[in-house]
């Protein structure tokens, strides 16, 4: 069998928080005398979905020229995020079950987040992520906070994981996810969970939900191919 592994992303991707996300963004934002129009939102929510935030802060520090530095805006927006995260976290629709097949199937499993500890750490508390990747849970702190889409978050879970790169299978919900994954060497399946196909538009595989992926399916074909 040619994959050997699964790894997801979190945000967007097991977990539905864009919109927290988006708060997070705009009560950081209007704080500091920025008016946020509703085309506006848009534009800052597509350009920063999968975006690791000390990228994320650098970009909105620039784009809006705020006083503060990156390192008291990431501090702000993470503080921010894991206040909402406490009443509006949840599992994305049919990761549960999605996951429990992938495990019948003997692949290993991991996570690869741009996160940072604290919202890592909130979010294994109120979901215990801890059940669904044990202690392969490996987010940008693991990797001198080089975010995607660099591939080093996805390399360094493989290395973990003990596999190849190329036995690896990812699922993504944005564009700069896709494209780490895709650098590390890696099959992406992207989910079109945000409603925006362009973020997902250069994956190997694009799905709307997860159970329009037949595992066993896929796997099969792999294996015919090779």
């Amino acid at each position: 069998m040619k994959f050997k592994a699964l790894i997801f992303d979190m945000d967007g991707t097991i977990i539905d928080t864009e919109h927290i996300w988006n708060q997070a963004t705009k009560g950081l934002i209007t704080q500091r005398g920025v008016q946020v129009s509703p085309q506006l939102e848009l534009e800052l929510s597509k350009q920063l979905n999968g975006m690791a935030l000390p990228q994320s802060c650098k970009f909105l520090k620039d784009l809006f020229n705020l006083p503060d530095s990156v390192d008291f805006l990431m501090q702000e927006k993470s503080r921010r995020a894991c206040d909402l995260y406490s009443t509006g976290v949840r599992f994305i629709t049919g990761f549960v079950e999605f996951h429990a097949t992938a495990k019948s199937l003997g692949l290993k499993i991991g996570l690869a987040t741009n996160a940072d500890d604290p919202t890592l750490a909130i979010t294994n508390k109120l979901l215990n992520l801890e059940q669904f990747f044990g202690i392969h849970m490996y987010n940008i702190t693991h990797v001198n906070f080089i975010g995607k889409p660099d591939p080093r978050i996805y390399l360094h879970t493989a290395q973990q994981l003990d596999v190849d790169p190329t036995e690896c299978l990812v699922i993504e919900d944005s564009a700069h996810g896709v494209k780490a994954a895709k650098g590390a060497g890696m099959f992406c399946i992207g989910i079109n969970s945000s409603g925006k196909p362009e973020q997902t538009q250069e994956a190997d595989m694009i799905i709307d939900a997860y159970h329009e992926i037949e595992l066993h399916a896929l796997l099969q074909i792999v294996i015919q191919k090779n």
